[in-house]
């Protein structure tokens, strides 16, 4: 049975604006589906991805064993 805080699953998208795009990085708990970190900024770099994950963690404060799930793009795997 899967229980909150045991896999988090990631990802990125982005959002046009008048000025260009923004992107939107978030870690969603599988489990109960809660959006538990995000981060908005004007670049798709590592650090968009690690802030968020970040603030996740922070937040919620997992216990050890966690799993975290994303895609094989270039911000994930730097």
């Amino acid at each position: 049975m899967l229980k909150p805080n045991s896999v988090w699953v990631t990802d990125i998208t982005y959002i046009p604006c008048r000025g260009g795009r923004l992107y939107l990085a978030s870690v969603m708990d599988l489990c109960t589906r809660e959006i538990v970190g995000w981060r908005l900024e004007n670049h798709m770099e590592t650090s968009l991805i690690s802030g968020a994950l970040q603030d996740a963690y922070e937040a919620k404060q997992p216990e050890k064993g966690l799993l975290h799930h994303s895609d094989r793009g270039s911000q994930y795997t730097s």
